[in-house]
């Protein structure tokens, strides 16, 4: 990523926090997704034409998975090994996602944009996280 595009991105140039917020926004999404997985299953499991009981284990997996970026966003430095370790659990949920459109799920048309699009922001997520890790151990 461009050196100018991550402070703008971030509102800051230093590094750690420009990571320790780009963590804390994937803590966001990821606790809110997983509320509404688990409070809305069966209507959202309608919308998008998946089972609600896998979309209930997605989202306490998901509320687990956020709490524990959050506790590394919280952190004034966070260590390299868990963020280096949410940074690949988050491409690998961009694969599955995109794996379980093509392959297991059979969405609805809400469904085919939403999987796609999470699969992108996550993987979003994921490209940020990685380049804060990597400013904020050369900086």
């Amino acid at each position: 990523m461009s050196e100018t595009l991550l402070p703008g991105i971030s509102r800051t140039n230093e590094p750690r926090t420009m990571l320790r917020r780009f963590l804390a926004l994937d803590a966001l999404v990821t606790c809110v997704n997983a509320l509404a997985y688990v409070a809305a299953s069966g209507p959202l499991g309608r919308l998008l034409g998946v089972d609600a009981a896998v979309l209930v284990e997605l989202g306490v997996f998901l509320a687990l998975f956020g709490a524990g970026v959050g506790f590394l966003a919280s952190r004034r430095q966070p260590p390299q090994l868990p963020v280096k370790l949410v940074v690949e659990a988050n491409l690998l949920w961009a694969v599955l996602s995109v794996a379980a459109l093509a392959l297991w799920f059979e969405p609805t048309t809400a469904g085919t944009v939403w999987i796609p699009l999470q699969a992108l922001t996550v993987a979003g997520f994921a490209v940020l996280q990685w380049s804060a890790l990597r400013a904020a151990a050369t900086g």
